[in-house]
C-alpha cells in the first residue's frame, strides 16, 4: 500500500496526526495507497516553512529561479510515464489523454513561467520633464494555492508555477480525492534542489487543509480552482482578511452550432468537447444548441458516433475512450441529474446508465456517455453543473434565441461557436457573456492568455502575464527632476 506524505520545508513527512485517508483507484473503485489527514498543525508547520524562506528566495535572481523550474520541469518530463500511470490510477482518465495530454501540459506550465519570469517588465510614466514614474512588482510572500481532481497536476502546476517564478513561497493543496502526482512532484522538487520552504504540499480534506489555508493571517492571497459553491466559501472568509483572490469555479458552457459550419470537423470537435476526460473538464461543452436546419442531421451523427467510437473501459487500455469517474460520491452524482433529465422531461437517446466491467473493474465507477433532447434550456439540469459524460441538444431559429438561452445560466467560463461566417463569429463573440470563446475549435490553448469566466465561474484571470501580476504586488516611484 502506497503511503504518501506531506512535503514540508524541503522534506518528505508524515500528517502531525499520523491519520491518513483511504484514496481509491476509481477503476476499480479499490483502496490502493493513503492519502495524510493534515490539519491546521500541519499548514501551520508549511506557513513557518514557507515564511522562513521568502526572503531568500524572494531575493533570488530571475534567472536562477528559472534555472530551478526549467530542472524540475525537465525531471517530470523524464519521468512521463510514471507520471501518466499515477494520474490515470489516481483520477480514471485513460493513459493516453494522461501521456500525451495532462502531464505534459504539466510540463509545459512549469517551463512557461520559468522563462515568462525572465522576460517579466513593469511600466513607466514619464510626466514630460517634471518627474517620472516607475512600476516595481514585488512578490507578495507566501501564498495559498488549492486546485481540484479533474485534471490534478496540470491544474496544480498551472498555480503553482507562476507563484514560485515571481518570488513567492508557497502553502499549496491538491484534491484529497488524487493526490498522487503532487506527491511524485515533491519528489521531483527534492531531485531538482527547489530550496526548502519554497513550496510546501499539504495534503488532506478542504474542510481542514483548505479551511486552513483560507484563514490563516500569514497567507496573503489564494488561488483556487474548483466548485462554486466552495468559491464563495473562500471568498466569505478570506476577503474580509484582505486578501488577494484568484477564483476559477464552475462552468455549463454553450456550444452553439450554425448550419453554415463545417460539419465533420465540428461533429469530430464536438465528441471530444462533451466526452474528454469523461467530461470532468470545466470547459466541457455540456449544452449544445443546433440551429434547426441541421438539427436532426447532428442528432443522428452524433449520437451514432458516440455509440460507436466512445469505448468506456480499463483506463489503462488503449482503446479505452472513455474512463472512470473520479470518485462513488461524484458517480451517484451524475447518476442523480440523469435521473433528473427523465422527471423534466428529456429523452436519453444514448448513455444514461452505470457500466459494469468485468473482473477486477468490477467495482469501478463507469457511465457511459449520455445524450439528452427535449430538454427546456432554463430546467435543473440545463442549468447546473452536472461535470460528467452528459449532454443535452437542443434546437435552435435565431442568434437572438441562442444567445438568450446561451446567456441564460449563473455561469460564464467558455463557449464554443461553429460558423463559416466571419461577422457572425465576431457578433456572437461579444454577446456571448463568458470568459473565453472557441471559434471553430475547442480547447486550444496559448499559455500567454487570460484564462477565467465571469458571473458565477470566477473572479480573476490566470495565464501569461494575468497569473504574474496576480502574484506580485505593485508599486509606483514617482521621482521627481
Amino acid at each position: 500500500m502506497l503511503t504518501i506524505k506531506n512535503y514540508i520545508n524541503g522534506a518528505l513527512v508524515e500528517p502531525i496526526s499520523k491519520k491518513y485517508i483511504d484514496n481509491y483507484n476509481p477503476s476499480t473503485g479499490k483502496v490502493f495507497s493513503l492519502c495524510p489527514d493534515s490539519d491546521e498543525q500541519d499548514v501551520e508547520m508549511a506557513y513557518q516553512a514557507a515564511n522562513a524562506a521568502f526572503e531568500q528566495w524572494s531575493n533570488t535572481s530571475a534567472e536562477k529561479r528559472s534555472k530551478i523550474m526549467l530542472r524540475i520541469s525537465s525531471l517530470i518530463e523524464k519521468n512521463i510515464e510514471k507520471f501518466a500511470e499515477a494520474e490515470t490510477m489516481d483520477q480514471g482518465k485513460p493513459l493516453w489523454l494522461s501521456r500525451n495530454g495532462e502531464i505534459p501540459r504539466a510540463v509545459s506550465n512549469i517551463h512557461f513561467f520559468g522563462t515568462a519570469i525572465e522576460h517579466f517588465a513593469s511600466e513607466a510614466h514619464p510626466m514630460g520633464n517634471h518627474a517620472v514614474n516607475y512600476t516595481l512588482r514585488t512578490p507578495i510572500g507566501v501564498v495559498g494555492c488549492i486546485s481540484p481532481w479533474n485534471l490534478p497536476l496540470y491544474l496544480f502546476t498551472w498555480k503553482i508555477a507562476p507563484a514560485i517564478a515571481s518570488g513567492n513561497c508557497v502553502v499549496a493543496k491538491p484534491s484529497e480525492i488524487t493526490p498522487y502526482t503532487a506527491y511524485l512532484l515533491s519528489e521531483i522538487c527534492i531531485e531538482a534542489g527547489l530550496p526548502a520552504g519554497v513550496l510546501n504540499i499539504v495534503h488532506g480534506l478542504g474542510a481542514k487543509v483548505g479551511s486552513a489555508i483560507t484563514s490563516h493571517v500569514g497567507i496573503k492571497a489564494i488561488s483556487f480552482t474548483g466548485g462554486t459553491k466552495t468559491g464563495a466559501e473562500i471568498a466569505r472568509v478570506a476577503a474580509p482578511m484582505f486578501k488577494k483572490l484568484s477564483l476559477e469555479l464552475g462552468g455549463k458552457n454553450p456550444n452553439i452550432i450554425f448550419a453554415d459550419c463545417d460539419f465533420e470537423k465540428m461533429l469530430t470537435e464536438t465528441l471530444r468537447s462533451s466526452f474528454l476526460n469523461q467530461g470532468e473538464i470545466c470547459l466541457c461543452g455540456s449544452r449544445i444548441f443546433i440551429e434547426r436546419p441541421i438539427y436532426e442531421k447532428f442528432k443522428k451523427a452524433f449520437v451514432e458516433k458516440v455509440k460507436v467510437e466512445l469505448v468506456v473501459g480499463n483506463p489503462m487500455q488503449a482503446d479505452t475512450k472513455v474512463g472512470s469517474i473520479v470518485s462513488k460520491m461524484h458517480f451517484e452524482k451524475i447518476l442523480s441529474y440523469i435521473e433528473l433529465a427523465k422527471q423534466e422531461g428529456g429523452s436519453v437517446l444514448c448513455g444514461g446508465n452505470a457500466v459494469k466491467l468485468q473482473g477486477e473493474f468490477a467495482e469501478g465507477w463507469y457511465i457511459a456517455p449520455t445524450v439528452i433532447e427535449g430538454l427546456q434550456y432554463n430546467c435543473r439540469t440545463n442549468q447546473e453543473e452536472i461535470f460528467g459524460p452528459v449532454v443535452t441538444i437542443t434546437p435552435f431559429d435565431t442568434e437572438e434565441e441562442v444567445l438568450h438561452m446561451a446567456n441564460s445560466t449563473e455561469y460564464g467560463l467558455a463557449c464554443t461557436i461553429w460558423t463559416e461566417n466571419l461577422t457572425r463569429a465576431h457578433r456572437m463573440s461579444f454577446a456571448i457573456r463568458a470568459g473565453i470563446v472557441w471559434i471553430n475549435c475547442w480547447l486550444l490553448r496559448d499559455l500567454r492568455t487570460p484564462f477565467g469566466g465571469v458571473k458565477n465561474s470566477g473572479v480573476g484571470r490566470e495565464g501569461g502575464w494575468e497569473a504574474l501580476r496576480f502574484f506580485t504586488e505593485p508599486k509606483n516611484v514617482c521621482i521627481k527632476i
